[in-house]
């Protein structure tokens, strides 16, 4: 928001306050902005969605609840839909790192809609009474957390992961007959096909998904109703289920209050294992990154098996280079994620007696992780594996040269014989087929069957 010259005196318990004359917020929010300019990077967009629909949420039950007039609940709940809706993000500036609580942003959520709400219901609407009826920021905030991720796993994170998985099994389907030379310790191994390959990465994400849906379900039990410290101090008795079933029927999905509000007040136990499992994904993605770029590398001195799509020139100096930059991205992203967790891991020990104190970090990374590790989910399926082109001669040339094919003779001829066939090929760079008929009587017709490439991967007669 930019900020004019021109200010109003606003007052809070604490005394009086220059205000914008423009800003929506009050004199709370305008102490956090002074307090904290750290990093000017105010909480992000999806926070400030889930604490609109927190408040509006909340306006709707206590107006059922008989507690708020229904006029004023109405332009309550109106005025913090639009917030939801990010019609007002410029009026939520209070930085990431600020109170441990999170109490300056749910305030600057309960006064711009009061402000806002008061010039619909033409009287006063009071940020605390009203709009924080039956709330605090000690359950507000990780209940923004908890939905705000909630909302992203559901609309960006699992529909990007659905996108690199089916992009991965179709391009294994297509590709189950294309025999490759394996690889162990980066060294030529037991052939494998693509197919083969691109399952292991299917099956990774298979895996890490059902864990990222377990722990969707846990993020979907709210800590609204259990107040400053979980004991209900000041709400109704059926504000949490009431509450809960709004959400639910504005989201679509299944909020219901935690079992246990002393443990979701006090820990952010669910976030921290949400993010290892964000954390475990990005170890995927590392590895099938990092085979991408070195099934790419070349085009002539590397292994040169596949050409990723050419997105943009690699060098401002050597004319031609193309990178393989939707990999390199992708890890950047993995790299980061990393961090965030020791981040949200660091934070989730700070939960002392009946609070949590670093909500707003932890709110701040976990919501990173998720968006850009569903960004580049998408971007790697539709940039990188959707499309990449199989260099059929040179993998060929690669597996007629193979060494270890001679373990397929293990069998008949033993290991000793079997690496002295393998020696002298690799060093004449000569085929195993033809040293082993120098050292063996096996005929050419059946070496030729029990070193096919193919047979070997088990997909063979």
């Amino acid at each position: 928001m930019s900020k004019s010259s021109i200010t109003r005196t606003e007052s809070d318990s604490m005394g009086s306050v220059q205000i914008p004359d423009e800003a929506l917020y009050g004199p709370q929010t305008q102490r956090a902005i002074n307090n904290f300019p750290i990093s000017r990077v105010p909480m992000p967009r999806a926070f400030i969605r889930a604490l609109g629909l927190i408040k509006a949420a909340a306006a709707y039950s206590n107006a059922d609840l008989d507690l708020l007039p229904k006029d004023m609940a109405k332009a309550i709940e109106n005025v913090s839909t639009k917030v939801a809706n990010g019609e007002y993000d410029d009026h939520f500036c209070v930085d990431v790192f600020q109170s441990g609580s999170g109490t300056s942003s749910n305030m600057n959520a309960n006064e711009v809609i009061a402000h806002l709400a008061a010039d619909q219901y033409k009287s006063q609407v009071h940020a605390n009474d009203h709009v924080n009826m039956g709330q605090s920021s000690n359950d507000v905030i990780p209940a923004a957390i908890h939905i705000s991720c909630c909302l992203l796993i559901s609309e960006m994170l699992l529909p990007a992961l659905h996108t690199l998985l089916n992009t991965i099994e179709k391009r294994s389907a297509e590709l189950k007959d294309v025999t490759k030379t394996g690889r162990t310790h980066l060294m030529d191994a037991m052939p494998v096909t693509f197919g083969q390959e691109l399952s292991g990465w299917a099956a990774q994400l298979k895996f890490n998904m059902q864990h990222i849906e377990q722990s969707f379900k846990a993020l979907c039990k709210l800590q609204l109703g259990g107040t400053a410290v979980g004991t209900g101090i000041n709400t109704h008795k059926k504000f949490a289920k009431k509450v809960c079933q709004r959400l639910a029927s504005v989201t679509r999905i299944d909020f219901e209050p935690m079992d246990n509000f002393f443990a979701g007040i006090s820990a952010q136990d669910t976030v921290v294992e949400f993010s290892a499992q964000l954390r475990g994904l990005s170890i995927i993605l590392t590895k099938i990154c990092n085979d991408l770029r070195l099934m790419n590398s070349g085009p002539l001195a590397g292994l040169a098996e596949i050409v990723l799509p050419a997105l943009q020139p690699g060098s401002s100096i050597m004319p031609g280079k193309v990178n393989p930059v939707v990999p390199e991205s992708v890890l950047m992203i993995c790299a980061q994620v990393m961090g965030n967790d020791l981040t949200i891991a660091i934070g989730g020990q700070s939960g002392n007696f009946q609070l949590n104190t670093m909500l707003p970090v932890i709110a701040f990374n976990i919501i990173q992780s998720i968006t850009i590790l569903s960004n580049g989910a998408e971007m790697l399926a539709t940039k990188a594996i959707a499309d990449f082109v199989v260099n059929h001669e040179n993998i060929n040339l690669q597996l007629g040269k193979n060494p270890i094919l001679v373990t397929a003779l293990n069998k008949i001829l033993g290991y000793e014989m079997g690496a002295k066939i393998a020696k002298k090929a690799y060093d004449e760079k000569r085929s195993i087929k033809d040293v082993a008929k120098e050292f063996t009587q096996i005929s050419e017709d059946e070496l030729a069957k029990l070193l096919d490439p193919q047979r070997l991967t088990g997909k063979g007669d």
